[in-house]
């Protein structure tokens, strides 16, 4: 009687126990992942500060591009893993437009005889940058031309498919075709070289307190900047934002509501693609061209989204200037290769989502 009294006792207590524990990871669970990523911005910030500068300035695209695919995925319904490719073909269809350029000869390129190389002054640098007015022209050419191919891909793929039935599966095998699709179609045209919108050493600029960073830089942080500031304006100031987030939370409601889901959906693509776009001509300015870097940037485009909570776009891109940041500085430290920048993302990415299974700022269930 006395042992079964005792035994009671003893698992009312490791219960409470087990309560206790717990209590205490519901309370503070979701604020580790912040405490962490806080602490690490801030050391990074001040002791690994050309990487963090770096970091920041790299991250800001994987995040322009985050908000496109995670717009794309939380209203479409589609996992697009055609989305760096995207990028690289709207950064290719401005340098098209800057320079006319495609591949010809063993002897040289074929030039086209317009393009806006050739305006007045298009190439003179502004301010310090290497570009002149004319690159600007081009990268909105460049990604007004890359919505058309989305909505086309959209209209004549994934939403086949979708009407049919088709599993997450199947969508996303096809979205890989049609990524290595659209890296042919860039082979094919510009070749495996790789090239870049203006030649030549670039100006940097000296600020007090920081390392030297090049003049082109502070172009793509502030064209990032505004590019996400405008996205939430428009899905959490506007009648097309308030349509596009009740499709994402329920698609039949919304219907049901008077909502135009078609309208909505092409929205969708048009805005999103537009961002994804706009983050690759931004990417070819801060590197280069190349056919192969859209699958290269497909990993921490994906992580950014995740890590920031999939249909948050402003968790997305705090999720991209995390990814660029621990990216960079993981690199900075020495200890490990480049090779190895993925990996420690994704270990990162695994460590958060163990604590916030839905991201820093997704919704938790």
């Amino acid at each position: 009687m006395a042992q079964a009294v005792e035994k009671s006792v003893v698992e009312r207590e490791v219960a409470l126990a087990r309560q206790r524990t717990t209590r205490w990871s519901q309370t503070l669970g979701p604020w580790v992942p912040w405490l962490l990523i806080g602490g690490f911005a801030a050391w990074s910030a001040v002791a690994r500060t050309d990487q963090f500068v770096v970091g920041v300035i790299v991250g800001s695209l994987y995040g322009l591009a985050a908000v496109g695919l995670t717009l794309i995925y939380g209203i479409a319904r589609v996992s697009h893993f055609a989305h760096g490719d995207v990028m690289m073909f709207a950064a290719y269809l401005a340098f098209f437009a800057l320079t006319g350029a495609v591949v010809g000869s063993q002897t040289g390129d074929v030039v086209f005889p317009f393009h806006l190389g050739q305006l007045p002054g298009a190439t003179e640098p502004i301010w310090r940058f290497s570009f002149g007015y004319g690159l600007v022209l081009a990268i909105l050419i460049g990604a007004t031309l890359a919505v058309p191919v989305l909505l086309a891909i959209d209209r004549f793929v994934y939403q086949p498919l979708l009407r049919r039935g088709s599993s997450t599966a199947i969508l996303a095998v096809a979205s890989l075709g049609v990524a290595i699709s659209m890296r042919g179609v860039m082979l094919l045209i510009w070749g495996p070289t790789g090239r870049r919108y203006v030649g030549g050493i670039r100006t940097t600029v000296d600020i007090p307190g920081l390392p030297r960073i090049v003049a082109d830089q502070f172009f793509i942080m502030l064209a990032a900047g505004v590019l996400a500031t405008a996205a939430y304006v428009v899905l959490y100031r506007t009648r097309l934002g308030t349509a596009m987030r009740a499709m994402a939370d329920n698609a039949d409601l919304a219907r049901a509501s008077g909502i135009d889901i078609a309208a909505t959906r092409r929205w969708t693509w048009v805005v999103g693609g537009g961002l994804t776009a706009a983050a690759g001509c931004l990417l070819a300015l801060q590197s280069q061209l190349s056919p192969e870097l859209g699958f290269i940037l497909l990993l921490p485009i994906f992580a950014s989204a995740i890590l920031g909570g999939i249909g948050s776009p402003h968790g997305a891109f705090l999720g991209g200037l995390i990814v660029g940041v621990v990216g960079e500085v993981a690199v900075g430290l020495g200890v490990i290769s480049p090779g190895y920048k993925m990996a420690v993302i994704f270990v990162m990415l695994i460590a958060v989502i163990l604590l916030r299974p839905r991201g820093l700022l997704g919704a938790q269930s």
